[in-house]
């Protein structure tokens, strides 16, 4: 996928790769810094094959390597490669703000038509600032739509949220070319990577996380935490 080589070309792999952690929520990867991203649930295309072929033996690769498996078809491979990435970007502080993803689309979606894809804990208070809120899942709750109805309701929105789960499961590229070009576009969630690469696709913000104690967070991730029990962690904001 364009988006996640050029993700790639953008980072310096002079890093070792000090742990791999691939809990049942989230998936966390050591190399300069710690990066997350979330763990999928879908078998993917090869569920009949072992999901992670090289398991116990991904402290071999090198950081390239391992960031490369974002490109894989392994839902769960993929995953690590994207919290490879995560581990190896070096965030622009300075272009951040602490600010949740939820409290940004709630102020952005204030009486708008709202597309989220992804079912996160913040959709009863975005429903209610939203004139219209439209929840796009792969596996749908109450009141959520499927995700084929997303080339339908995505062209409506004025305000769109994706989740970084979107680059893991190989659909972000065409998620973006489905929104409008005056949308306001955010990517949100712990795999979403605080690049401005992304920003070159037409996002307008990305929501993401920074990890500030990588061994509290391992910790965590080992232990079957679920993003909202994660400690050691920043939320940050960088837009456009």
């Amino acid at each position: 996928m364009k988006i996640i080589d050029d993700l790639l070309s953008t980072l310096n792999y002079e890093a070792p790769v000090r742990d791999i952690h691939q809990g049942p929520f989230q998936t966390a990867v050591l190399t300069r810094n710690c990066g997350l991203a979330a763990t999928p649930h879908e078998p993917g295309p090869h569920h009949h094959k072992a999901p992670v072929q090289e398991a116990g033996s991904l402290m071999q690769k090198n950081a390239l390597e391992l960031a490369s498996m974002s490109n894989s078809p392994s839902p769960l491979e993929a995953s690590i490669g994207m919290a490879a990435i995560n581990s190896l970007i070096e965030v622009e502080e300075s272009r951040c703000v602490e600010l949740n993803a939820g409290d940004l689309l709630a102020e952005r979606g204030r009486g708008k038509k709202v597309a989220l894809v992804g079912h996160f804990p913040f959709v009863a208070e975005l429903r209610d600032a939203a004139r219209e809120l439209w929840v796009i899942e792969r596996q749908p709750q109450a009141g959520d739509f499927h995700e084929e109805q997303a080339k339908k309701l995505i062209p409506m929105a004025e305000v769109i949220g994706i989740t970084g789960t979107a680059l893991t499961n190989h659909t972000m590229e065409y998620l973006l070319k489905l929104c409008a070009p005056q949308a306001y576009v955010i990517i949100l969630g712990g795999t979403t990577p605080l690049s401005p690469v992304l920003f070159d696709y037409g996002v307008n913000a990305v929501s993401g996380t920074q990890v500030i104690n990588p061994e509290i967070v391992m910790r965590c991730v080992s232990q079957g935490a679920t993003f909202r029990q994660l400690k050691g962690i920043r939320l940050l904001t960088m837009m456009r």
